[in-house]
């Protein structure tokens, strides 16, 4: 009889300390999701940094969309260098997701992102010579949403065939 009560005055102390290691756990996984978003928004300003602070890198990019084959040597290894920034940045994000550390309605959106771009010709061609450096696994949810043959819609409002190349130097 006196074990019993022992076994009972046990669970009335643990069951407490179980609800509050639950909410200490709970209040490291918002703090932890917290810090990977921040993590990640940081992350997508430092990359876009190039297209909004070199006129000449946002003209390459803008060409490059349209068609990477189209482009000469050293742009193709300067859209090339940021699209592998962009696309393991997106990775690292589908990774998140799988953890949990993502909502889904984070994912939607990075996803709608990547839509986007991918949407694009050039940048389906700069997939098709890239792809292998990116895992398995993101391969298909790239290549997913590349058959879904979405229309390109990112730049439709600006007037690409503007863009020209820069001058050769001599």
């Amino acid at each position: 009889m006196l074990a019993a009560i022992g076994q009972l005055a046990a669970v009335f102390v643990g069951i407490p300390s179980l609800i509050y290691l639950a909410l200490q756990i709970r209040e490291q996984t918002k703090e932890r999701r917290q810090s990977a978003v921040n993590a990640l928004t940081v992350q997508w300003g430092d990359l876009t940094r190039a297209l909004h602070e070199s006129a000449e890198f946002s003209a390459l990019y803008l060409r490059g969309v349209q068609s990477f084959h189209d482009l000469d040597a050293v742009s193709k290894l300067r859209f090339s260098a940021f699209q592998n920034r962009f696309f393991k940045n997106f990775e690292g994000m589908y990774y998140s997701r799988c953890d949990s550390i993502l909502t889904p309605e984070l994912w939607g959106e990075i996803e709608r992102t990547m839509s986007d771009f991918l949407a694009y010709h050039g940048v389906r061609q700069w997939w098709e010579t890239r792809k292998h450096w990116h895992t398995e696994e993101f391969r298909r949810v790239v290549d997913a949403i590349i058959a879904r043959g979405d229309e390109p819609k990112a730049y439709s409002t600006y007037n690409l065939r503007e863009i020209v190349a820069p001058e050769k130097r001599a």
